[in-house]
């Protein structure tokens, strides 16, 4: 009786995974047929095509001749350092960052 037992339960066991398979392929066969069916040039194009700016048909292509005088632009600000000179730090300016921590060094290693 084990056997028979064993061999209803690998029957079971094959009917599901048929019924399985079969459910995937039916819904892989519906979905194939909904983007065959479905608008080809929203699925060619993702986004929409660039536009001009209205109006730059009258505006010139490159930057002004001139350059502004009001501002200044942050890229033409030189870098400055983290740490003041020292004129500068006595005086009275603060240094940016705290100063480093002291390297920290072991007692050499023993060879045996």
């Amino acid at each position: 009786m084990p056997a028979d037992h064993r061999q209803r339960e690998y029957r079971t066991d094959m009917l599901l995974a048929s019924m399985l398979i079969a459910a995937g392929l039916v819904i892989s066969a519906l979905s194939l047929t909904e983007i065959m069916a479905g608008d080809t040039q929203r699925i060619a194009q993702a986004t929409p095509p660039t536009q001009s700016t209205p109006g730059a048909e009258t505006k010139p292509a490159g930057p002004p001749s001139e350059p502004p005088t009001t501002g200044q632009r942050p890229s033409d600000v030189p870098p400055q350092p983290a740490r003041p000179d020292p004129d500068a730090q006595k005086s009275g300016a603060q240094p940016a960052l705290p100063p480093a921590p002291a390297e920290k060094v072991a007692p050499p290693i023993r060879e045996k």
